[in-house]
């Protein structure tokens, strides 16, 4: 599972006779490439989606990975299963 906190653009998009409620943004892209990386039963965070909950989980050190669509790597916070 790949988890990521911040603002995202969500509404219907589409053509006359489909539509779809949806978001968007690079919150939504990063959580999918967090889940892209995460192992099976792996929950991986970004920064400020482990920063709103670090007083209530335990994670491993920070990671940075390589992401397809992000220009600089990302650092990740893995929790333990």
């Amino acid at each position: 599972m790949g988890i990521s906190l911040s603002y995202a653009t969500v509404g219907m998009v589409g053509f006359e006779g489909r539509y779809d409620y949806t978001a968007n943004g690079s919150t939504v892209n990063l959580a999918a490439r967090l889940c892209d990386e995460a192992d099976d039963g792996e929950i991986l965070l970004s920064t400020r989606a482990y920063t709103a909950i670090e007083d209530r989980v335990e994670s491993t050190a920070p990671v940075e990975l390589t992401l397809k669509g992000f220009n600089a790597p990302v650092e990740v916070f893995r929790l333990p299963n």
